[in-house]
């Protein structure tokens, strides 16, 4: 089968994160199986027009906002009759396929954008976004999507689309990054991912400054590339932190380092507007560290609360501070999480359940 998946990034794009992760691993592994795979995805800095990845190829058309556009020119006048089937990841802005492109298709939705929307585009498109969103996805209700939790698909069909044409699979994480080592000597949590709106690193720097008071070992490592005016605002606010010897900020890191951070730190933090799950959540309890997130779409799916990570009562600094206090009191033998739940995520299952679904239509 040939297959033309249209997405705004691919797994070497600076601001790639875990969808782009569960994407790079989905598209080598139908390779593997015998099928062909073009990514049709945005260009960026430097980057090459046309290369081939872990089997798959990947074309680059437009930039963040004009790659809609481009890629559909693209398609027409290049791949219009190559493939047999169109997967199209919807992330803030779809492509919308079914207006050009006949072949079986199906929408791939990690989240819906709705409050994202004004994290992430600039006013007065941000509100034009928030309002256009559900009128877009009632004209592309009666595809069939995939997503990676329940959160995300009760999401979706509060929009009209048929529950029984939205099909959840779940992520995986790779066997590599079980290897354990020894944590941190002072209580150190981990803020580990692009450093954007959406992502609201900042509540982590007050969350973590307010348990400072409480915590006076505490200690903060910031990792991820910055993007945009956020990114600035957040390295800002780590220089002139009156804890700032206390933060480690080390920007864009390799995924090695990332396991190390996660399995030497006592807990890893996210705070999200929403999440279509939060694959760090998944790749930090196979280290069995936990993770205090945010009551929110896809991270509430990620985290048993008190039993795999810890969920907080309001989506606010104070309450983030709070649990982070909260590990910390805890007995050592008690604060590591049993990950158990955890290894139930591998790659091998998240692939064969995300094929049985393609080819299944």
């Amino acid at each position: 089968m040939n297959i033309v998946w249209f997405t705004w990034k691919d797994i070497l794009h600076p601001a790639a994160g875990g969808a782009e992760v569960m994407g790079d691993e989905l598209a080598s592994r139908l390779t593997k199986d015998g099928h062909s795979v073009i990514i049709l995805t945005s260009r960026y800095k430097n980057s090459q027009h046309k290369e081939a990845l872990h089997g798959y190829t990947i074309i680059r058309v437009g930039g963040r906002y004009s790659v809609y556009l481009f890629a559909a020119m693209y398609y027409l006048q290049h791949l219009r009759t190559w493939p047999d089937f169109i997967i199209e990841e919807i992330n803030t802005v779809p492509f919308f396929t079914q207006l050009y492109a006949r072949q079986k298709k199906m929408l791939l939705i990690y989240q819906l954008c709705r409050e994202i929307w004004f994290h992430e585009i600039f006013f007065p498109f941000s509100y034009i976004g928030y309002v256009v969103e559900p009128l877009y996805l009632k004209l592309l209700n009666k595809n069939i999507v995939i997503t990676e939790s329940e959160s995300s698909k009760n999401d979706i069909a509060s929009y009209g689309f048929q529950k029984n044409s939205i099909n959840v699979f779940p992520v995986g994480v790779s066997k590599s990054i079980s290897k354990m080592t020894s944590r941190y000597s002072s209580f150190t949590v981990a803020s580990i991912g692009s450093i954007r709106s959406m992502k609201q690193t900042l509540h982590q720097i007050r969350a973590f400054e307010i348990a400072k008071i409480d915590i006076p070992e505490l200690k903060l490592i910031v990792a991820g590339a910055p993007v945009g005016m956020y990114g600035e605002k957040v390295i800002a606010a780590i220089s002139s932190s009156q804890y700032s010897k206390d933060i480690s900020y080390l920007g864009h890191i390799t995924a090695e380092k990332k396991y190390e951070i996660m399995s030497r730190s006592h807990a890893l933090l996210l705070t999200s507007v929403k999440e279509g799950w939060g694959l760090v959540v998944t790749e930090a309890g196979i280290l069995k560290t936990p993770s205090i997130v945010y009551d929110v779409d896809g991270l509430r799916d990620a985290v048993h609360n008190g039993t795999s990570g810890y969920i907080t009562s309001k989506n606010t600094p104070a309450s983030l501070a709070k649990k982070i206090v909260d590990v910390y009191n805890q007995p050592i033998d008690k604060r590591f999480i049993d990950m158990e739940w955890f290894k139930t995520f591998t790659l091998d299952k998240s692939y064969q359940a995300f094929r049985k679904i393609l080819f299944d239509l």
